[in-house]
């Protein structure tokens, strides 16, 4: 597995926009708040063509454009790290016109990204074998002050920091969701701390495993499962001595969804040689079908492989989530309410 260098002092961020480009008055807020944070801490800021920009179906340019900003910023430019500037919803579609080949053989770079941004998180590793960050975009580098996952996935790109532990709560609604109608939220509000972390452990009151993370969005996940980019047999196959560990959220899945997302993901294969599920609160949380909760979806289909299920981490759409190397050896604690994740870079 290649490791990209840490961010140097005065280091040089890459922003692109693979899937949704900043265009709202809220993104553009984030942005310019981030950029101009990150400026002030020594950085200098690189924004690609796509990033203030929505003139694809959904997303910031046509895959043609959205793919030659990726192949640019990867392959070309003098950047240390990328980060994304949001999710979105056809990120799939850049990839036939992503040369992976070529990002495998060129230096290696941090890139951070979640939800749509699964399409290169998951892909970096699988195909390039080049470690990724599931974990913030640019937007939350933004908010004043920065959320303890913030400082989290700043000290692991700067290479200070390599073992997390879960957060005291999490936001339900945001604060702009709050903001009574016609008052101009603060698009800058740290988040709306007003749920309990709460996880669940399937498999003990107290486990602790280790593995090769991989994972992601279950919706995007599945999306690539058959396709020609799915090389989860190889991957596997290659790390099998250090077992897998596979980290799962989902965005617009209801819980018949994830069922479905699952069983397609096993009957692929790509359970092979799991040590352990982490599976982030679902989007979705508070969804049932019959009774039948997203919850219920992952234990009903996971449980059977008889490693640790620790449910309702902090990962996925409901934020703070915490930063996650895919690709990366990890060693997993939980107990209780408490989940420690400790990152081995080998």
């Amino acid at each position: 597995m290649r490791y990209p260098e840490f961010l140097p002092d005065n280091g040089r961020i890459g922003l692109i926009a693979p899937s949704f480009g900043c265009t709202r008055a809220e993104d553009l807020a984030q942005l310019d708040s981030a950029v101009s944070r990150l400026e002030s801490m020594g950085c200098s800021v690189v924004e690609g063509p796509n990033c203030r920009l929505t003139v694809g179906i959904g997303k910031s340019n046509t895959p043609e454009k959205c793919a030659e900003e990726i192949n640019d910023f990867f392959i070309n430019k003098d950047v240390d790290a990328i980060i994304s500037c949001g999710g979105g919803e056809l990120m799939c579609e850049d990839l036939p016109f992503v040369d992976f080949e070529e990002i495998a053989r060129a230096r290696a770079k941090w890139y951070s990204g979640y939800s749509d941004n699964t399409n290169l998180t998951f892909l970096l590793p699988t195909l390039c074998d080049t470690a990724a960050i599931y974990g913030p975009g640019i937007k939350p580098f933004g908010m004043r002050p920065w959320h303890a996952c913030v400082e989290d996935t700043w000290g692991l790109l700067k290479g200070e920091k390599l073992e997390f532990k879960n957060y005291d709560g999490w936001e339900n609604r945001t604060q702009s969701e709050e903001v009574p109608e016609g008052v101009t939220p603060d698009y800058l509000a740290p988040y709306n701390i007003n749920m309990p972390y709460e996880q669940t452990i399937v498999g003990g009151d107290r486990v602790s495993f280790a593995g090769r993370l991989i994972g992601g969005c279950t919706d995007c996940l599945v999306n690539l499962c058959g396709t020609r980019f799915d090389k989860v047999a190889e991957f596997v196959e290659k790390y099998r001595e250090d077992g897998i560990i596979w980290f799962l959220e989902s965005c617009d899945l209801n819980p018949m969804g994830v069922r479905r997302a699952l069983w397609q993901m096993e009957q692929a294969g790509w359970f092979k040689y799991v040590k352990g599920f982490l599976i982030g609160r679902p989007l979705h949380y508070f969804d049932d079908f019959g009774g039948f909760t997203c919850r219920d979806a992952a234990v009903g289909i996971l449980e059977k492989y008889g490693v640790p299920v620790v449910l309702d981490i902090d990962l996925g759409h409901l934020s703070p989530r915490l930063p996650i190397v895919s690709g990366a050896v990890a060693e997993v604690e939980a107990s209780g309410n408490e989940l420690r994740l400790r990152t081995i870079l080998k």
